[in-house]
């Protein structure tokens, strides 16, 4: 495509929904680059399937974050979408919005056109869920909601029980007015396949002749005239090639390929900019810092009935469910794993929930070095209760390591740093063990296998986990929103401070993380988003 009114880099969970906003009335010409291939693989989109592209270089970046004291000095893997869907044709598919008093703190933190009512208004335009008020919930969007009711293990209800006997409530929907309790999650998934932002935004729109999609195409840099961001060079089978957007340049990368960009490009810190010999065109001190990320843990449990593992364990088991998904798109390999869980205040004081909750009718306790074995779990039947926290107060970093825009960046997590977020792990752990030791649940437990009943000192709970703890795959707000460009990387409408032309569209702008999966919230931000670019380029 010539003379491309906006270049959107990244065809994640942003960048495909802005590709098709900004080119549905057909007044602008836009193109989208992406630096993977095409998502129409059968692990893309098979539901289960992500077990599979979770270390699949093909699909993901395989980002490595750097050894963590907080995790007991671990190195934390971090997959990333690099495929058309970005993230969002390799997660767990889990739709949650989020609190509504999450978006009003964007709103107070200076950014006026992000309050809960606006963001909640792009809800409602992108969903088409079965649940919920109809006051609240969308019923027309693109994105067909499912909840997996016919499908959830039998032990997910007992689950439920005991949840209730110890004083926590059902929620018939997560995305409602009240995030707290337990019960089903709503997935991205629709007819037994993944719908990814690709499959709901991008594909409909890719017959628009004013919509072109590259995939193959690596950005290594912004071009520039003065401070005015004019396009940007990228590789794709060997060849450098350099374009020029008419209007703007759209970073959707991504938590961490939106601020590599921008560092790469001179807008970043300045002594780290200059350390590596770049020349800095905008020096800004927090592209790249503020990094917020959930981190999770598990306790899992042998049972004395049938679990998912009986199911997906034997070979007889792997082909029953391989032939009922392909004739009939059902079955444990067209859902998620994490069916239920909840939203839970470790303290009543608190003004909302604190820590999201998974329940799952499997296990894989069995280490598999450089697996995620989710196709292949413990041959006995477990299951597990896991646990994140949502609002966390540690905070990390992403800074490039060279000039050299293929070698990935230096990702400092720091998860766990702060005494808040572990003293939150240590009381939903416990949380979790009275859950297991309350009946019907406790009924259908054969003993604990991690981290194992002799485990009970407060001490001897944080060193375990630190040790199995880790990301939960919802980094944000590396690029964060602000009015005050001593503070934050983009203004409320998403414009990089100091640089005309160019605008970060992806979860880096959060300015504080989401109360749970930030999938949803990054969808919603690209639709937000593209209102407001549309009406800066009439």
């Amino acid at each position: 495509m010539d003379n491309p009114d906006f270049i959107i880099v990244g065809a994640g969970s942003s960048g495909c929904v802005m590709a098709e906003r900004l080119s549905a009335s057909g007044r602008h010409k836009v193109l989208l680059l992406e630096a993977g291939g095409d998502d129409r693989r059968f692990f893309v989109q098979m539901p289960l399937g992500y077990g599979k592209t979770f270390f699949d270089k093909r699909v993901n970046w395989m980002y490595r974050a750097e050894p963590d004291p907080g995790l007991a000095g671990n190195i934390d893997h971090w997959p990333r979408g690099r495929v058309l869907g970005g993230s969002s044709s390799i997660n767990a598919m889990v739709w949650v919005r989020g609190a509504r008093a999450d978006f009003d703190e964007w709103r107070d933190a200076g950014n006026p056109d992000w309050g809960a009512d606006e963001i909640c208004a792009a809800f409602r335009e992108i969903e088409c869920a079965a649940i919920g008020d109809d006051a609240v919930r969308g019923r027309s969007g693109p994105l067909k909601l499912f909840v997996p009711n016919k499908t959830v293990h039998p032990l997910t209800r007992k689950w439920f029980e005991s949840a209730q006997a110890i004083g926590l409530p059902m929620n018939p929907d997560f995305n409602g007015d009240n995030q707290d309790g337990v019960g089903l999650f709503e997935f991205t998934i629709h007819k037994g396949r993944r719908l990814s932002s690709a499959r709901a935004f991008l594909r409909p729109a890719m017959s628009r002749p004013n919509l072109r999609v590259i995939t193959g195409a690596h950005v290594t840099g912004l071009t520039f005239d003065g401070q005015r961001a004019t396009g940007v060079t990228y590789m794709r089978r060997g060849k450098t090639v350099t374009i020029k957007a008419g209007c703007e340049v759209i970073l959707s990368g991504g938590s961490v390929n939106s601020p590599q960009l921008l560092q790469l490009s001179g807008i970043g810190p300045a002594d780290h900019l200059q350390s590596l010999g770049i020349g800095v065109r905008a020096d800004n001190a927090h592209v790249g810092r503020n990094l917020e990320d959930h981190i999770g843990t598990n306790y899992t449990f042998r049972a004395n009935c049938p679990t998912i593992n009986q199911q997906l364990g034997p070979l007889w088991g792997k082909l029953s469910a391989g032939m009922r998904y392909l004739l009939m798109r059902d079955g444990p390999l067209s859902v998620s794993l994490n069916q239920a869980g909840g939203f839970i205040r470790t303290d009543p004081n608190r003004t909302r929930p604190n820590m999201q909750l998974y329940f799952q009718a499997f296990s894989t306790v069995l280490p598999r070095p450089g697996e995620r074995p989710i196709l292949s779990p413990d041959p006995w039947p477990g299951f597990s209760i896991g646990w994140s926290n949502c609002r966390p107060k540690s905070r990390g970093e992403i800074m490039i390591r060279s000039a050299d825009p293929f070698e990935p960046p230096k990702i400092a997590a720091n998860a766990l740093s702060h005494p808040d977020d572990v003293a939150e792990m240590l009381a939903t752990g416990k949380i979790i063990r009275r859950m297991a030791a309350t009946r019907p649940l406790a009924d259908y437990i054969e003993t604990e296998l991690l981290p194992g009943p002799d485990v009970i000192e407060d001490e001897a709970l944080i060193e375990d986990f630190r040790r199995r703890s880790g990301t939960v795959y919802h980094p944000v707000a590396t690029c964060r929103m602000g009015p005050d460009p001593a503070r934050a990387v983009v203004d409320s409408r998403l414009r990089v401070h100091g640089v005309g032309g160019l605008r970060v569209v992806d979860c880096s702008v959060f300015p504080n993380i989401v109360t749970g999966n930030t999938n949803a919230a990054a969808m919603a931000t690209a639709w937000r988003a593209s209102e407001l670019v549309l009406q800066d380029n009439t």
